[in-house]
């Protein structure tokens, strides 16, 4: 494998790691108390494989 330049796929170490160069910012509903809908919502992103390459995946969520 080494000698055709293939890896394995799977997750290498630290890639949760934080880059220093990368500002950080603080969480801002920390002392937010939520109590009705449509007050803080969360989104994420996602990519999922398909037959023909790959798709997106959005999520929204209010926090209610």
């Amino acid at each position: 494998m080494q000698m055709m330049g293939l890896e394995a796929i799977y997750p290498k170490p630290n890639l949760s790691a934080a880059n220093r160069e990368h500002k950080k910012f603080p969480y801002l509903l920390r002392d937010f108390v939520v109590d009705h809908p449509n007050q803080a919502w969360a989104g994420d992103i996602t990519y999922i494989p398909l037959i023909a390459g790959f798709g997106y995946l959005f999520a929204i969520i209010d926090w209610v």
